[in-house]
């Protein structure tokens, strides 16, 4: 697992394991001895709505004919571990669980058949959500954008992204359970369409979209994202 961390006040790079712990520029580190960061600084994240058959049968929406983009701002990056903070002008925020692909180097009309090529891993991603606020604009920036709306990590790792499964926690109970099977558009297909659309860089991030079982936050609270394959986001709620 491809992990960024501090360590005594500088951020570095390396590899996790369970085994041997973290490996960065020859040296041995106890995990405990770091703080993780956001695995990767990605120019943009891109977020994909409703791309989850069973996700949209729960909102009785028909299945869309394109993948539905949206942004995050990169200013609304959180590392595991960070504090998710509820922003005064929302009642209602909500989790949702994803997996989240990191491009590896810079692309451009990317066939599908070649997307792999392009890609160095995946993670785990919430695409935390101010769902009264995305309800009153209509669109969805203001509810998207909010500073530690966008936790993604805890490292990036290869793993088949056509089969995984994928769960949601809050305080221990799982909330949303399902498998990336599921997903509307693919992984390839996904890095077609939003390469034809915007040139992606190194450490990009695109956000796959959400299963079922979308609820609310509230102050207090831990929730946890975890991909098989992968590993799990831990958060709490400020």
């Amino acid at each position: 697992m491809i992990v960024r961390f501090l360590h005594k006040g500088i951020a570095r790079g390396g590899w996790y394991s369970s085994e041997h712990g973290i490996i960065s520029g020859g040296e041995l580190l106890r995990p405990e001895d770091v703080t993780l960061l956001p695995p990767c600084q990605p120019s943009k994240i891109v977020c994909v709505g409703l791309n989850y058959v069973q996700h949209a049968q729960e909102l009785k929406m028909p299945l869309p004919e394109e993948p539905i983009l949206f942004l995050k701002p990169p200013s609304a990056i959180l590392p595991p571990g960070g504090e998710i903070i509820y922003p005064p002008s929302s009642r209602q925020v909500d989790y949702e669980g994803e997996l989240a692909i990191v491009i590896g180097k810079r692309c451009r009309d990317v066939p599908a058949d070649e997307a792999d090529k392009y890609i160095l891993g995946y993670t785990c991603f919430n695409d935390v959500t101010a769902r009264d606020l995305q309800k009153k604009d209509g669109q969805w920036t203001r509810a998207k954008s909010f500073d530690t709306f966008a936790p993604f990590g805890p490292g990036i790792v290869r793993i088949d992204p056509s089969n995984a499964n994928i769960m949601t926690r809050v305080n221990g109970c799982t909330v949303q359970n399902s498998n990336t099977s599921d997903l509307i558009f693919s992984v390839p297909q996904l890095v077609q369409f939003i390469s034809e659309v915007m040139t992606l860089e190194s450490g990009d991030v695109i956000a796959t979209g959400t299963p079922p079982g979308v609820g609310p936050l509230q102050k207090g609270d831990s929730v946890e994202v975890e991909i098989e394959g992968i590993g799990t986001l831990r958060n709490s709620v400020a």
